[in-house]
């Protein structure tokens, strides 16, 4: 059964990508028949037995992905390639801007078929332990910024080890001057909304 908050999703979506996510839509119930559709983290998700795959929409691209990607058979590396070609596209198919960019309808078919093997058997994603992330300093500029916004630096310090994380990665992973001047810049003006670093991509 559909869910008329996806077709709302779709309309208002800019128009290159709407035959993108209708045609996702259509080979995901072409799969799957008993899928069941919702929205989660403001995107559209489809389920069975659980999470299985999601797309969404920005304004110059669209992203598909699944729950449990690591566990699916890619013999010919749709999902790792392209992922990896979308640079920090979320989703593992990369940028996708237009029906093109999609792998053949039954490659993606096998690979939701191998989603759905996956929730029927209840196997899950196990998690490998990792060592703790040393500590990012705060950068001289952004803490002179920060201590300019009263509001802005005590949230930041309030904000969990990771929160913090996310913003000073982004920061100091900017590639010229004028792109960390420019995160910075947004960074103090979402930190001082109380808004975490991913939060366009939260409910």
């Amino acid at each position: 059964m559909k869910d008329k908050r996806i077709d709302a999703y779709i309309e208002k979506a800019q128009p290159f990508a709407q035959p993108v996510m209708k045609k996702l839509r259509e080979i995901i119930h072409k799969a799957c028949p008993d899928v069941e559709e919702t929205i989660k983290w403001g995107m559209p998700s489809f389920e069975y037995k659980g999470p299985m795959c999601g797309f969404a929409s920005f304004k110059q691209h669209c992203a598909f992905g699944f729950w449990k990607p690591s566990l699916l058979k890619d013999p010919d590396n749709y999902l790792q390639e392209r992922s990896a070609q979308g640079g920090d596209a979320m989703g593992n198919l990369g940028k996708i801007t237009s029906v093109k960019d999609l792998p053949p309808a039954k490659v993606l078919i096998d690979f939701i078929k191998q989603a759905m093997k996956l929730n029927d058997d209840g196997i899950k994603v196990v998690k490998k332990a990792t060592k703790p992330k040393k500590e990012i300093p705060v950068p001289t500029e952004f803490a002179g910024m920060l201590n300019k916004n009263k509001k802005a630096k005590t949230i930041f310090e309030n904000f969990s080890p990771s929160n913090r994380r996310e913003y000073l990665e982004w920061i100091t992973e900017a590639k010229t001057e004028e792109t960390r001047l420019n995160r910075m810049t947004t960074a103090l003006e979402w930190i001082s909304e109380g808004k975490s670093r991913h939060w366009k991509y939260k409910k």
